[in-house]
């Protein structure tokens, strides 16, 4: 059985100490791809190179948004180099985050997700996308750009959201939080849209799943999270696992 984990940080700090040695683990692990989303300029960079030196991993490149306080328009140039590179499929991770009080202003996050956006556009990428207590504003801002194809990375929204995205033509994407027993709104949404418009996640380094929660994540967990959503969706894990690849593989047009 092989997985796809679309959404890992590898160059997130938590792995200093082991990230060869995780790695170069993984495919033994039933890893078949996995993707590793930057979150500014220097995590994009590192995520272009940790793509180059394995041949299962592939890298997006992008201004998260609680990181995006630093951003200007001229970013976009070195975004648009990295975004050439040919292990990059994706721009993201991008968004809206206004969970937090001291991220950056609510205005300022939405320019610098429009211009990622536009550049997409451009570029003819898909883009991940992170909305945490933001669904009006990110489902608005992802209508203004109808060319624009995407994943919701991490989904937190309701069924009725799931349902729009996917009217929209985009994907949604699952971590651990599907497997907690507080996850009656992600569950209902992955109930509510077809299995060929889901993709599976870990988020590593974080929210692992269940039976590891509040351990360091990492895509060898990934199977957790399918299993689960097999269940949810009455299939098989092996056949769960078969269509997320696929999924996976189609939307980040890996061959």
């Amino acid at each position: 059985m092989l997985l796809f984990d679309t959404h890992a940080h590898y160059d997130a700090e938590e792995f200093d100490q082991d990230r060869g040695g995780v790695l170069a683990g993984l495919p033994d692990r039933g890893i078949a791809l996995a993707v590793n989303p930057g979150c500014d300029l220097a995590s994009s960079r590192r995520a272009v190179e940790l793509a180059q030196a394995y041949p299962f991993l592939y890298a997006g490149v992008g201004w998260h948004p609680e990181n995006c306080g630093p951003y200007d328009s001229s970013d976009l140039n070195e975004l648009r180099t990295l975004a050439a590179e040919p292990k990059v499929v994706a721009i993201g991770e991008i968004g809206l985050d206004y969970y937090w009080e001291e991220n950056p202003p609510r205005e300022h996050q939405q320019r610098v997700f429009r211009d990622q956006m536009a550049l997409a556009e451009e570029l003819d990428l898909p883009v991940i996308v992170h909305d945490r207590e933001a669904h009006g504003d990110s489902l608005s801002i992802v209508r203004e750009f109808p060319r624009v194809r995407g994943v919701f990375h991490c989904f937190s929204g309701s069924a009725e959201m799931a349902k729009a995205l996917v009217k929209l033509g985009w994907m949604l994407s699952f971590t651990g939080v599907l497997t907690y027993k507080n996850a009656r709104r992600a569950v209902e949404a992955a109930q509510s849209v077809p299995l060929e418009r889901l993709m599976i996640e870990t988020d590593s380094p974080y929210m692992a799943p269940v039976p590891h929660r509040g351990k360091r994540n990492d895509s060898g967990y990934v199977v957790h999270v399918c299993e689960k959503l097999a269940e949810i969706k009455g299939v098989s894990c092996e056949a769960c696992a078969q269509i997320t690849l696929e999924n996976g593989k189609r939307f980040f047009r890996i061959p």
